[in-house]
């Protein structure tokens, strides 16, 4: 999709109503249904985090960046994500978090994000955080400056193929719920994204989808 027609469709983005669980239930592992269903947030102590979807022109189309995670000895080791990472007390708030962690681990500065809109937290059980995401836009072409310590690699997602029902899938993994257990997943770029950050992308296209069909 072309940036500038992308433009025209984030007015319509600012006042929806989230779907929230009803989206994150379809990209959900029918192992953990029930807890969403039932997810009482105050009871949990959950740590908290902040994530950005950012959308940006590259060669005039609208582009989505994700992150390739590097491998470590942890529940998130080489896991596709959004830039972002765990609030720190000298953060004023969740947005906050957002932007200074993707400055720091994709190198883009906050004075070139304009924050949209904060989507539906979700809470991710095997790591105990509560991650808030934020939908942020940059208006010109960005390049990208991977802090090694932390990020593999960097996907820079058309949205044209982000919005194609052909990259949603079925494919067998073993998770904290089970071993060689079938989930719901986005094949991007050969990349297989599921969990949370596939549950918080199924939000985010069913916001982009309603908006885009209010101009229809």
């Amino acid at each position: 999709m072309n940036f500038q027609d992308f433009l025209k469709y984030v007015p319509n983005i600012i006042p929806l109503e989230l779907p929230a669980v009803t989206s994150h239930l379809k990209m959900a592992p029918k192992e953990r249904i029930e807890g969403l269903k039932n997810l009482d947030i105050d009871a949990l102590n959950a740590r908290m985090a902040g994530v950005m979807m950012l959308f940006y022109p590259k060669q005039e189309k609208t582009h989505l960046v994700l992150i390739v995670r590097n491998a470590y000895d942890g529940v998130h080791s080489a896991q596709i994500a959004f830039p972002g990472g765990k609030y720190e007390k000298e953060d004023l708030n969740f947005e906050t978090t957002a932007l200074r962690e993707t400055h720091e681990e994709v190198g883009v500065t906050r004075d070139k994000i304009n924050i949209i809109k904060h989507f539906s937290p979700m809470y991710i059980p095997p790591s105990n955080f509560l991650v808030h995401p934020f939908l942020g836009i940059a208006t010109e072409e960005l390049s990208f400056y991977p802090d090694i310590r932390e990020v593999a690699g960097i996907i820079e997602l058309p949205l044209s193929v982000f919005l194609n029902d052909e990259i949603i899938i079925e494919t067998r993994l073993s998770t904290s719920y089970g071993a060689n257990i079938l989930v719901p997943a986005f094949n991007i770029q050969n990349h297989i994204v599921w969990g949370a950050t596939a549950m918080i992308l199924s939000e985010l296209r069913d916001v982009l989808n309603t908006a885009i069909a209010k101009e229809i």
